[in-house]
This record gives C-alpha cells, sequence and structure tokens, in this order.
C-alpha cells in the first residue's frame, strides 16, 4: 500500500510526460541519417551515402569488392561493421580498398538458426553488417531482421543472392577490365568495373558509371574519361612505354619431388 502511495505521489501528469518525450528524443542531423561513402560513390548513390535502415545489396562481378568499398568510408569516420557468413573474406583486400581493419568484426558462424541471431546481435551493436545470405534463409527470419534494421538504424549490405530480403539499392558489377598485363610481361595494377546503381523509392532511377576499384595508384574513383582507361592499359613514362618483363623461368634446377 505505502508503495502505490508514493507511486501516485510521483506520477507525473500526462503533459509533463510529453515534455519529458519530447526533451529525450535522440536528435539526428541530416548528415548522420546516412553513413558516410567515399567520394567515387557520392555521385552514383541517391544519397550522399548509405541511409540507416535499409539494406544494399552487391552482385556480379567485384561483388565482394564493391561492398567492402562502399562501407570503407564509414570505418574511417569510427563506425563498426561485421562481416557474418563471409569465410573468404581477404583482409589485406579489405584494407587495400580502405576499410579500417581495427573496425572491422569477423564473424564465423553456419548457416541455420544461429546465423539470424548472430545478425540480430549484430545489428543492436554495430552500425554497417555485411552479409553473404545462406541458401536456406528463412522468410520469416529476413523480415524480423529488416524490422530490427529499421528500429536500429544500422545498414546492411548483403554479398550476392538476396534471398528474402529486400534491397532498398541495388549496385550491379559487370565485365570488368583489367590493366597493366602485357604479351607476356607486366602484372595486374587496376581494375575498371561498370556499375549500375538501381532499387526502390529514390534510387528508382538508375545511374551507371565506370569505377575504377581500384586505379593504377591504388584508390577508388570513377572514370574520368574513356581515353584514361586506355592510358592505363599502356602505362608511359617520359613518353616511352613501361614494360615490366616477368623473370624468366630457370629451367636449369632440378625440382626435388
Amino acid at each position: 500500500m505505502a508503495r502505490a502511495t508514493a507511486a501516485t505521489a510521483t506520477a507525473p501528469s500526462p503533459g509533463a510526460l510529453g515534455a519529458v518525450g519530447l526533451r529525450s528524443q535522440p536528435l539526428v542531423l541530416a548528415r548522420e541519417q546516412v553513413l558516410p561513402v567515399l567520394p567515387a560513390f557520392e555521385g552514383l548513390l541517391p544519397e550522399p551515402g548509405l541511409r540507416r535502415g535499409t539494406v544494399t545489396r552487391t552482385h556480379g562481378p567485384g561483388a565482394t569488392s564493391l561492398a567492402l568499398a562502399l562501407l570503407a568510408q564509414c570505418t574511417t569516420a569510427g563506425s563498426w561493421v561485421a562481416a557474418i557468413g563471409l569465410r573468404g573474406l581477404g583482409l589485406a583486400a579489405a584494407g587495400e580498398l580502405g576499410v579500417v581493419l581495427s573496425q572491422l568484426l569477423l564473424v564465423d558462424v553456419p548457416p541455420g538458426p544461429q546465423w539470424a541471431t548472430a545478425v540480430a546481435a549484430a545489428l543492436d551493436g554495430v552500425d554497417a553488417v555485411l552479409l553473404e545470405v545462406p541458401p536456406r534463409c528463412r522468410e520469416a527470419d529476413a523480415r524480423r531482421l529488416q524490422a530490427r534494421l529499421r528500429d536500429r538504424g544500422a545498414v546492411v549490405v548483403l554479398v550476392g543472392a538476396a534471398g528474402p530480403f529486400q534491397p532498398d539499392l541495388v549496385v550491379a558489377g559487370s565485365a570488368p577490365v583489367w590493366h597493366g598485363l602485357g604479351c607476356g610481361w607486366g602484372h595486374l595494377r587496376a581494375r575498371c568495373l561498370p556499375v549500375e546503381v538501381s532499387g526502390r523509392r529514390a534510387a528508382s532511377r538508375s545511374r551507371t558509371a565506370r569505377l575504377w576499384l581500384p586505379d593504377p595508384e591504388g584508390a577508388v574513383r570513377l572514370e574520368e574519361s574513356p581515353a584514361e582507361a586506355s592510358a592505363a592499359e599502356h602505362p608511359t613514362a617520359g613518353g616511352r612505354k613501361v614494360v615490366v618483363p616477368l623473370r624468366p623461368l630457370d629451367t636449369s634446377r632440378e625440382v626435388a619431388s
């Protein structure tokens, strides 16, 4: 009885509750409603970043590289990214694309009920989750995870098949052009990847571009002109072509079996 009396005595009025609710609402600035992306993507995406609460899918050639490049800038800004189920993810390649490895969590979980549980836990604790959807992902799990995603304000990037998820944004790569190899000489130095961005709502109007992933200097950026790709394929120094010969195989030595 004493507890009920105390509660009644200290209960605030409905008006006071409303005022407290307004004061406690999170103040989200416009720039905080999206995770930042590299400048190369700002002109391709419908917004200058990945909107919180949405799902982005990358597929086609270079899908994993596209996903890592999309999330690189947010790790530089201090966001944490959890990669779940991507067992073949190369950390060296991720670092070369700009991902801050100290902000990357690798979660190895087998497909099944534990996969959905791990994704749900990650959505509660990090800003972005990088996923490879297992073949037997249940539609009910996907619906619950997308609802949780919207509630938590995180970002999900799917690599490859979307399964039962409903992507808001789709970034598709097509046949890449590699540069750096000659006829018996050289090494792969750069990749130019045609990219198409489409999706729902603001992304309903598709956009296309050619993306260096990476360029000869190791950066991710848009191709400035078709002539640039030709120049990358035939690098020059002082007006002369630079030929990097491969070291010949020494056949004089016996190979131990």
